[in-house]
Parts: C-alpha cells; structure tokens; sequence
C-alpha cells in the first residue's frame, strides 16, 4: 500500500526536477549565443 503513496510522489519529485534542469541547460545555451534570459525566454542582445 505504501507503494502506491510513494510513487505518484516520486515520478513528480523526478518530473519537477527534469524541468528544472532543462530551464537551466535553455539558459546556460541562451547566454552561450550572447543573449539574456527573462521570464524563461531567451532575448538578444542588439548592440
């Protein structure tokens, strides 16, 4: 019984943590090509 608690509880622990890693990753490529990230969109810098 306490499986069935416990994994609803892991596959969102796990699903909130892959997002989390793919927001980083947009960003860390957002600023690899000279742009800025805000509100999680990538906006390029025109100097």
């Amino acid at each position: 019984m306490f499986g069935l608690i416990r994994l609803p509880f892991l596959l969102a622990v796990a699903f909130v943590a892959g997002m989390m890693y793919e927001r980083s990753e947009k960003g860390k490529l957002c600023d690899q090509i000279g742009g800025e990230t805000q509100n999680g969109l990538c906006i390029m810098r025109t100097e």
